[in-house]
Order: structure tokens, then sequence, then C-alpha cells
């Protein structure tokens, strides 16, 4: 039976780059050997390889992680649209065992590796305040739709461009977002009005916040409503992100510096 190498020749004859995701030391050597230009995407560059992408953090689904990897070499300039791109990476634990090849388009450039690698907040807070949205979109609150608005970061300035509108819960407490007891009090929460405010590091600022930032100049496709602008504003006039999920359609979106960056549907993710 051929091996994974065996295959490669063939399939990186004519393409423009060759992405290695996470690769073991002796399997990087073999294209250096071969003189093969690659780009090593991971969490760190433990090869020292010479062209590099940096994965914001560990993502389990293959997909996210090939998504993260030409999003950020596009941001490098290291590939373009129209670029055929062959990636190698592991879809079962250990060596790598899959080879997939995409073509680059505009759609996959769709601004989630900015979202993760240039926000305030840790990387991994943001994976965390998204896992919670998604899975309020999935299972709603008792069986029905909710909407729900996180913001996470630059928690002074979100506080200070807000009011309450009910007694602060986490006030005197010190849980952080990705903890499986306080997802569920996130999910509980969800059902009143406000906004979350969740700081750098994931820590639970607030519940039931009343964002009040201008809306002059935010721009928010067609449709969506009061809690899509608030996020949209308070993003345009602090360093925060807002991810929102939506009760009438269901989807999770995520706006950076007033603008959209991301959105994601739930049943699909």
């Amino acid at each position: 039976m051929a091996s994974l190498t065996d295959h490669l020749a063939d399939l990186v004859a004519d393409a423009d780059a060759t992405f290695l995701f996470a690769p073991t030391g002796s399997f990087y050597e073999q294209f250096r050997e071969a003189d093969e230009e690659v780009v090593v995407v991971a969490t760190e560059n433990a090869v020292d390889a010479e062209t590099f992408v940096e994965l914001p953090l560990e993502f389990d689904n293959v997909r996210d992680r090939i998504r993260f990897g030409i999003e950020g070499a596009m941001d490098q300039e290291l590939v373009a649209e129209g670029d055929e791109v062959v990636c190698v990476a592991s879809v079962f634990e250990g060596e790598s065992d899959a080879i997939i090849r995409i073509t680059v388009d505009e759609n996959v450039h769709t601004g989630i590796y900015d979202l993760f690698a240039n926000s305030r907040a840790d990387p991994g807070v943001i994976r965390d305040v998204f896992e919670v949205a998604i899975e309020l979109g999935q299972k709603g609150q008792k069986g029905k739709p909710v909407g729900a608005l996180f913001v996470v970061g630059d928690a002074g300035k979100v506080m200070n461009k807000s009011r309450p509108l009910s007694y602060n819960p986490f006030e005197k407490s010190h849980v952080h977002v990705g903890d499986p007891i306080v997802n569920v009090m996130l999910k509980e929460f969800s059902r009143l009005d406000g906004a979350f405010v969740v700081s750098d590091s994931g820590k639970i600022v607030s519940a039931y916040r009343y964002l009040e930032p201008g809306a002059e100049g935010v721009d928010i496709p067609k449709g969506l409503g009061a809690r899509h602008m608030a996020g949209g504003a308070i993003t345009r006039d602090t360093n925060a992100t807002a991810i929102v999920l939506s009760e009438s359609d269901g989807l999770v979106r995520a706006f950076k510096g007033g603008k959209l960056v991301l959105e994601i549907d739930p049943e699909e993710y």
C-alpha cells in the first residue's frame, strides 16, 4: 500500500504552496532535503521552519485548522487568491495522515484568524465564549431559541460605556468562562436582557449590562436588530470583541472594530 509520502510528490508538483500542519521534525526534514518550499502551521515553531504561520490556539477540527492556516498565510502575503495549496495534516492522533488540496479564494478569508490572533482578549477566552454561544444556538434555553450578547476584552472601557439593568450576579465573584459550572450559569442568565462583559483573561465581570455606545456610522447587515447594533458599536468604541447569538435566525456572529467579521451556523459547526 502506498504511503502518504508516496502521494505527495504528485500532489505538490504544480501547487503554489505546501502547508504542513504541526509536522514532526523528521517529516519536515523530508521536505527540506527535497528542496520543497513549505509553510509550517502550528501553535509553535518546533521544527525551526523558515516560513511559519502561528495558530493562535490548537483546534481539534481539521477544517478549522486549515482555514486558520490559510487565513494566516494570506495575512502574511504568503499565498493569494487563486493559489493552489496542498495541506498535509493529521486527522487522527499521531503522524500526518491526510492530504487536502484547496484553491484559495476570498470565501476562505473570513477574518476569523485576525479575530483570534490579533484581539486584545486571550484567544482561549474567545474560543470558550464562542463555545457557549454555539451550544446555546444548538440547544436554546429549555428548547426555545434564545439570543445572547457577550463582550470580550477591554472590560474597563466597556463597563464605562454601559449601565446595569439589574443586580450583577458576578459582582463579587472570581469565576471564569470555560469552567463547566460557570458556562451553565451563563446559559441560564442568557434568557434575561443585557450583555455579558468578560475580561481579557476570561473573568466574568458582569451580566445584565445595557450598552450605550453611539451607533452612528456602524454598518451591520439589514435585518439584524438592536443586540447586533450594540455589539458592533461597542467594538468600534473599545478594543473589545462582541459575540452575538441571534434569537431570530440562530446564527452566531462576531464583531470587531465596529465590523461584522464572522458568522457561524451552530447547526453546522
